[in-house]
């Protein structure tokens, strides 16, 4: 591969796949927090474009240095992505409903654990992108995964905005669907990823 415009060019668009489950989380973590300030949705942005940037490079040096013990791994990446989301979709519920028996209960925000783990299980089936960009050399593998983070930086961004904007308008049942969407979305990365 050569540093020409299709370099370029396929980084953005595997950006753009890659991020979409970044970008469905988001829009429920605005559902979740319609409050949100500007500074916090770009620290939110900034862990999921970060995980998306670091999971394909990790991909890279593992087809680079011990490829045979990542094909096993790879197996479970489904598995993983299914228990993280439907785990802290069931907790946005189970909270929504603790706060509908507490009138005047404020949703509460995720926490930085939380954030790390949903930046995990949305990116760790971009592991396997390290396979796609094998034949390039580090620079290049540097530069697509960096652009790989930056469009889901402003994806997710655009995702955390949207949803505070239907967040406000849902008020209560806002956490519900925003953990419905969390569940839904393991349970696609599962299918896609084991059928």
């Amino acid at each position: 591969m050569d540093w020409n415009i299709m370099f370029f060019a396929n980084s953005v668009l595997l950006g753009l796949g890659l991020a979409m489950d970044a970008f469905s989380v988001s829009l429920a973590n605005g559902l979740h927090e319609p409050k949100m300030k500007t500074g916090r949705m770009c620290a939110m942005a900034g862990i999921f474009a970060a995980f998306q940037y670091i999971m394909p490079m990790i991909g890279w040096f593992c087809v680079h240095t011990i490829a045979h013990y990542f094909s096993v791994f790879e197996k479970f990446i489904p598995w993983i992505a299914l228990i993280l989301l439907c785990y802290i979709g069931i907790s946005m519920i189970k909270e929504a409903k603790e706060c509908e028996e507490e009138e005047g209960c404020s949703a509460v925000s995720v926490g930085f654990g939380g954030l790390i783990v949903q930046g995990i299980a949305t990116s760790i089936d971009a592991l396997s992108v390290g396979f796609t960009i094998a034949d390039y050399n580090f620079l290049m593998a540097f530069t697509a995964c960096m652009l790989i983070g930056i469009v889901t930086f402003f994806i997710c961004f655009a995702g955390i905005e949207l949803g505070k904007k239907f967040g406000t308008k849902l008020a209560g049942r806002a956490s519900v669907f925003g953990g419905a969407i969390l569940i839904f979305i393991g349970i696609e990365i599962f299918i896609t990823g084991v059928f």
